[in-house]
């Protein structure tokens, strides 16, 4: 799947030394057919009182263009309501002007969030964006590349969250220069946003340890994914700093899906013993358990704790709102075109940009079952002592 966003500074394309109306066209009688009007650059040139030369360079955004020259050709591109050929001004300049973004799913609403985060960043800083899904498969994933290697994008950010290493080192060998999550080669044009996952997924941990949790479950992701591989790494690591042991049974593979969230969690109910909690890799596994749960005529926190990881939009509006461990859409985003950009336009990228995590609590944690009843209990039996402990009066 292919998807390639035009933002509002981005132009319709015509021809190579054309250019045409977009929108504002001569109104005609009912039934009769015209053709829209071309133009050239010697209209917007003629409308602006300017060379040539001097719309060329205003366009490819030359600032050795002097500023009232060049208001004057905006003003005139904006009376005419026309717009520039991407691909002519590509071949002038040498750039394309356009950054590839690869994300594994489309279906995943992790992965729009994070799009649309992508294009708002890239569009404020003058670049437009084209976008593919692989859908964890090979097949696509080399498909993807050949159309970044034909559009001749400048630098693509491949948030897969796991690396396909033969297809993607066919990017590589290019030069062109790539933002990876968590791992990518070594090489000069190649930077990384490692995620730290450990922070959110202790204090995730630490939350329900305070709680009183002490039989808490994981359902992790693919663990043919480094990502999926390495929060059940923190997962497991945390539980170690809260004395909490193990339990092997209690660990499920999932697939990052609702579905796989709802399979996970009948394995867990079928189980000799359920646990008091559940972390899942990712928040729609965690949906998918709340589905089940209910299914299962239990209640969350009442039965069983829940906490997601990714904190989607989705997160806050579900029944009851997710305790979710957030990694920004955003802070991706900024980050990877500014690595991009960095490599592009001649700066000093860094090879590792850090992404924070944290703990969002919300409704979908609580106490273990009959910690309340547990605690009534004591203070009923210990007022009964201090009763029969009291000295009697004298």
């Amino acid at each position: 799947m292919s998807i390639y966003y035009f933002s509002q500074t981005a132009y319709v394309e015509n021809n190579f030394s054309t250019y045409t109306m977009a929108k504002s066209m001569p109104k005609t009688k009912r039934g009769s057919k015209k053709k829209p009007a071309l133009m050239d650059i010697r209209t917007v040139a003629q409308r602006a009182k300017v060379s040539i030369a001097t719309v060329s360079r205003t366009i490819n955004h030359n600032p050795t263009v002097n500023a009232k020259m060049a208001k004057r050709v905006w003003d005139a591109i904006r009376e005419l309501d026309y717009f520039p050929n991407t691909q002519a001004r590509a071949l002038v300049s040498g750039r394309s002007g356009l950054f590839g973004l690869i994300v594994s799913e489309i279906t995943n609403p992790f992965f729009p969030e994070l799009i649309q985060g992508f294009e708002d960043v890239a569009v404020a800083n003058g670049y437009e964006i084209l976008v593919s899904s692989t859908n964890y498969d090979p097949k696509r994933m080399a498909l993807c590349i050949r159309r970044m290697l034909e559009r001749k994008v400048e630098g693509v950010a491949v948030m897969t969250f796991g690396i396909e290493q033969p297809l993607l080192e066919q990017l590589a060998e290019r030069d062109i220069p790539l933002v990876f999550v968590d791992l990518g080669p070594e090489r000069p044009t190649i930077s990384l946003l490692k995620v730290d996952y450990h922070h959110g997924i202790r204090q995730g941990v630490q939350h329900l340890a305070a709680l009183g949790h002490r039989n808490i479950s994981f359902i992790s992701g693919p663990k043919r994914l480094h990502s999926a591989q390495s929060r059940l790494d923190a997962f497991t690591k945390s539980l170690g700093e809260c004395g909490i042991p193990l339990d092997p049974e209690w660990v499920i593979e999932g697939d990052h899906t609702l579905e796989g969230g709802i399979q996970a969690m009948d394995k867990l109910l079928t189980g000799k013993r359920l646990p008091t909690a559940v972390m899942c890799s990712n928040d729609m596994t965690a949906i998918g358990v709340l589905h089940k749960v209910y299914r299962a005529e239990l209640r969350v926190p009442d039965n069983l704790s829940v906490i997601g990881f990714d904190d989607i939009q989705m997160a806050r509006v579900t029944i009851p709102p997710l305790t979710s461990i957030q990694m920004s859409r955003l802070e991706l985003a900024r980050a990877a075109v500014t690595a991009l950009r960095a490599h592009v336009e001649g700066g000093v990228p860094n090879r590792e940009y850090k992404i924070d995590t944290h703990l969002v609590v919300r409704e979908s944690t609580g106490y273990p079952p009959g910690t309340m009843e547990n605690l009534s209990g004591s203070r009923t039996r210990t007022a009964a002592t201090s009763t029969r402990r009291k000295p009697l009066a004298t």
